[in-house]
C-alpha cells in the first residue's frame, strides 16, 4: 500500500507539473470555451455523442494525433471495459466487459470485433491498419447486431477514416524520430476532381524501429517493426441524391519475435526442473529470432441513394489476408532449458460482405434502420508445434474452414413526446460452417494420441434484440435504459487430440445485457459527465483450455455474471486547462463451470479482466505572444490484477499496472506547423502481456519499454 501511495504521489506531482503555477492561473481570466462536440454513427446515423443512448467511448482525430494512438492496443489502454493482449502481437485478443475469445482457429470467431469503416475484420490477424488520417474511433460496449451488419456478443470497435472533401484541396505530412532507431513518415492529400463532383483522398504511413529485445543466443534483436500502410478513397456526388465512395487499403507488416521468457516454474508439475526462470525483459535467448509477417488488403464500395422516404445504402467489401508467424515459445536453449518448444501459424484468408440498408431520413419523426447482411469467409490455416527433447518432434494441424453468414435486422427509435422515446431492434442470424482438420503431416503426434483427417459441418441460428427507452430532460441531460441480447455462433476445434474431439465442436454463446445510463453537460458545455451501470448474463461462454494430453480445446463453460460501473468526465477547467478522466469497475465471475469431474470454477473470475481500470489526462495549452501555442499533457493509466487463466490458480496472473505517458506540443501561429516531444511508458513499467502454462513452466512476453521521440507535423 505504501508503494502504491508513493506512486500516486509521484504521478500527482507529474500531473501538477503540466499545469501552470498559481500566478499563471490567475492571469488566465478569460472564460473557458465549450468542449468540442464529437459526432458518431454508433446508431448508423450521425448524432452527437451526448445524444446516443448507448455506452460509447469515442476518440477524436485531434486526440488520436496528439496522443499517438496508432493501433488497437493504444485505444484499449485508454478505454474502461476494453482490454487487449496478443500472442503474438499480430494476432490480437480483444475483450470488452469481460467478453473475449482466445480461439484463433480457422472455424472460430471473435467475441468482440473490429470494424474498419463499417467493414467487419473477421480474422484476428486481419486487425491491421494505421490510425493516421482517421476521423475518429468508436468503442461500443455490449451486444451489437440490430444496427451493425455482423453480430457480435461482447462489443465492437469501429475505426472511421477521413473521407474526401469535394470543395477543398488539402495535404499534410508527419515525420517522427525516436529511440530504438525509430523512424516514421506519414502523409495525406485531398484533391477535388471533375468540377467539384468528385474528390480523391490518399494517405500512407511507414513506421520502423529496432527490436526492443536483444537475443543473446543469435546476436540479433526481436520485437522490431517495419509497417507500411496506405489508403485511397474516391468519393463522388454524381447527382443531388446519390453519393458514391470507393476505397482501397492495404498494410504490410514485417517483424522478428516475439521475445518469450520462462516467467515461472509450475510447482505442480514434475517437469518444472527442466526450466530456468528468465524475467529479464531486455533479453531473450531463443534458438531463433522468429518472424511475424502479414500482408492484408481490401476494397470497399458504398452507394447512398436518397429516396422520398429513406436513404438506400449498399455496402460491399472484399478483404484478403496472408499471414505467417514462427517463434521460439520457451525463449531459451540448452542447457538452461532442457526442452525446446517452437511453432507457428500460416494462414490465408479471404472474406467478403454485402449489406443492403434503408435508413430513415434525418427529418423523419421516427428514426429507423432495416437491412440485410451477408458475410463469407474462407480460411486455410496451418498450426505447427515442435517439441525438441534431443530428438525433434513436429506436429502439423491443417485446417480449412468456410463460413456463410446471413442476417436480417431492424431498429427504430420512436418518440412518444418531446422528452421520451422508445427504442427497439430485432435481428435474425444464421451461420453455416464447413470445416476440415487433419494432423496427418509431421513427424510425431504431440497433442493427443492419434492421426486423423476429419470433415464436419454445422448450422447455427438465433434471434437477438434490444429494447429500451430514452428520456431527455433537455439538450444537455438524458437518461436511458436498454436490454440487449447478443449471439456468437459455435465452431470446431483447431488442435484436437483425437478424431472424436475434432467432430465434437462447441455450441453458440449468448449474452443478455441490462444497462442504465446517464449523459450530462454542465456549465455551457465545459463539463461532460457520463455514467453507466450494467449487468450481463453470459451463457454457454466459449473458453479455451489445455487438456492433460496437451491438446488445446474450446468448450462451453456454463454461465457467468458480469456487472460493472463506468464513468467518464471531460472538463474544460479554465481557459487552456482541461481534465479528462475515466474509470471502469468490472466484476466478472463464473456461476457454473466444471471443466473436469471434481473441478469447480464457480466463483472464479473470468480471465484477462481487471476489476478496476482508471485513466486520467490533465493538459494545459498556453497561448504564446506571437499567437502560437504550447500544450503540456500527461496520461496516467491503472489496471488492477488479472488472472490469465480461468482456474485463478498457479503463476498465470499479472500484477496491477501503472503507466505514464507525456507530451509537449508546440504549434505555430499559422496552425500549419507543430512539433511534439513525446514519451510512452515514462516510468519504464514492466508487465506481462501474455502468459500460459505448458510442460511445467509459465511462458510469456512483456510490454514495450520506455519509448521517446519527436514528431513534426505540417498541414496545408
Amino acid at each position: 500500500m505504501r508503494a502504491i501511495n508513493r506512486r500516486l504521489l509521484a504521478y500527482g506531482t507529474t500531473a501538477m507539473l503540466v499545469l501552470p503555477s498559481g500566478g499563471a492561473l490567475a492571469q488566465e481570466a478569460a472564460p473557458a470555451e465549450a468542449l468540442e462536440e464529437i459526432i458518431v454513427t454508433a446508431q448508423r446515423r450521425s448524432e452527437r455523442l451526448q445524444d446516443v443512448p448507448v455506452t460509447v467511448t469515442a476518440f477524436s482525430a485531434e486526440e488520436i494525433e496528439q496522443a499517438r494512438l496508432r493501433q488497437i492496443d493504444d485505444i484499449a489502454s485508454r478505454t474502461p471495459g476494453l482490454n487487449f493482449d496478443a500472442f503474438p502481437a499480430s494476432q490480437p485478443r480483444i475483450t470488452i466487459r469481460g467478453i473475449g475469445s482466445s480461439d484463433r482457429g480457422a472455424a472460430g470467431d471473435p467475441s468482440s470485433a473490429v470494424f474498419l469503416d463499417d467493414v467487419y475484420l473477421g480474422r484476428p490477424a486481419a486487425v491491421a491498419f494505421d490510425a493516421f488520417d482517421v476521423s475518429r474511433v468508436e468503442v461500443l460496449k455490449g451486444p451489437q447486431g440490430t444496427l451493425y451488419g455482423r453480430n457480435v456478443v461482447g462489443g465492437a470497435i469501429n475505426v472511421v477514416s477521413n473521407r474526401p472533401e469535394l470543395d477543398r484541396t488539402d495535404a499534410g505530412l508527419e515525420a517522427t524520430v525516436g529511440n530504438y532507431q525509430r523512424l516514421e513518415g506519414a502523409a495525406f492529400a485531398n484533391i477535388p476532381l471533375a468540377d467539384g463532383k468528385w474528390a480523391a483522398r490518399a494517405s500512407g504511413a511507414w513506421r520502423t524501429h529496432d527490436g526492443y529485445v536483444k537475443n543473446t543466443f543469435t546476436g540479433g534483436r526481436v520485437e522490431d517493426q517495419d509497417t507500411r500502410s496506405g489508403r485511397l478513397h474516391v468519393y463522388g456526388e454524381p447527382a443531388d441524391t446519390v453519393r458514391v465512395l470507393l476505397t482501397l487499403d492495404g498494410t504490410r507488416d514485417r517483424a522478428d519475435g516475439p521475445a518469450q521468457h520462462v516467467l515461472d516454474r509450475d510447482a505442480s508439475d514434475p517437469r518444472a526442473a527442466l526450466w530456468t526462470v528468465d524475467r529479464n525483459r531486455k533479453v531473450t535467448a531463443g534458438s531463433d529470432e522468429g518472424y511475424q509477417n502479414r500482408d492484408t488488403w481490401g476494397v470497399r464500395g458504398q452507394l447512398d441513394w436518397d429516396l422520398s422516404f429513406a436513404t438506400f445504402t449498399y455496402l460491399g467489401s472484399y478483404r484478403d489476408l496472408d499471414y505467417h508467424v514462427a517463434y521460439d515459445f520457451d525463449g531459451g536453449h540448452a542447457p538452461t532449458n532442457r526442452i525446446n518448444i517452437s511453432g507457428g501459424n500460416d494462414e490465408k484468408s479471404d472474406f467478403s460482405s454485402h449489406e443492403l440498408r434503408l435508413n430513415s431520413l434525418p427529418e423523419s419523426p421516427i428514426q429507423w434502420v432495416a437491412g440485410l447482411y451477408n458475410f463469407n469467409n474462407k480460411t486455410d490455416r496451418i498450426d505447427t508445434l515442435v517439441i525438441d527433447t534431443g530428438r525433434p518432434g513436429t506436429e502439423i494441424y491443417d485446417q480449412s474452414a468456410k463460413l456463410n453468414s446471413y442476417a436480417a435486422f431492424g431498429d427504430a427509435t420512436i418518440p412518444l413526446d418531446d422528452s421520451f422515446s422508445l427504442i427497439a431492434g430485432l435481428r435474425y442470424s444464421q451461420d453455416e460452417k464447413d470445416y476440415r482438420v487433419a494432423n496427418t503431416a509431421g513427424t510425431a503426434v504431440l497433442r493427443g494420441s492419434q492421426r486423423f483427417d476429419v470433415s464436419v459441418s454445422d448450422k447455427y441460428d438465433a434471434w437477438t434484440w434490444r429494447a429500451g427507452g430514452q428520456y431527455k430532460l433537455d439538450r444537455d441531460h438524458q437518461f436511458y435504459g436498454m436490454v440487449s441480447r447478443g449471439f456468437k455462433s459455435g465452431g470446431f476445434q483447431d488442435t484436437p487430440g483425437s478424431a472424436a474431439d475434432a467432430r465434437d465442436g462447441f455450441e453458440p454463446e449468448y449474452a443478455t445485457q441490462y444497462e442504465l445510463g446517464q449523459k450530462s453537460g454542465f456549465h455551457n458545455g465545459r463539463l461532460i459527465w457520463n455514467n453507466t451501470l450494467y449487468l450481463m448474463k453470459y451463457t454457454d461462454l466459449q473458453t479455451r483450455r489445455t487438456l492433460p494430453n496437451l491438446s488445446i480445446v474450446t468448450e462451453n463453460a456454463g454461465k457467468a455474471t458480469i456487472k460493472g460501473y463506468e464513468t467518464s468526465l471531460n472538463w474544460r477547467v479554465f481557459a487552456g486547462a482541461r481534465l479528462a478522466a475515466s474509470y471502469g469497475y468490472t466484476d466478472a465471475t463464473f456461476d457454473v463451470f466444471e471443466p473436469e469431474p471434481g473441478e469447480d470454477y464457480a466463483g472464479n473470475r473470468l480471465s484477462r479482466t481487471p476489476k478496476h481500470k482508471f485513466a486520467v489526462t490533465p493538459s494545459y495549452e498556453a497561448t504564446l505572444p506571437d499567437g502560437g501555442s504550447l500544450l503540456f499533457a500527461a496520461d496516467y493509466r491503472y489496471e488492477s490484477m488479472i488472472f490469465d487463466d480461468n482456474a485463478n490458480e498457479g503463476p498465470e496472473r499479472r500484477p496491477a499496472t501503472h503507466f505514464v505517458d507525456g507530451r509537449i506540443v508546440f504549434t505555430d501561429a499559422s496552425g500549419k506547423w507543430s512539433v511534439s516531444l513525446w514519451g510512452k511508458n515514462l516510468t519504464n513499467e514492466v508487465t506481462r502481456t501474455f502468459q500460459a502454462v505448458f510442460l511445467g513452466a509459465n511462458f510469456g512476453a512483456y510490454n514495450p519499454p520506455r519509448t521517446i521521440g519527436a514528431t513534426v507535423t505540417w498541414r496545408m
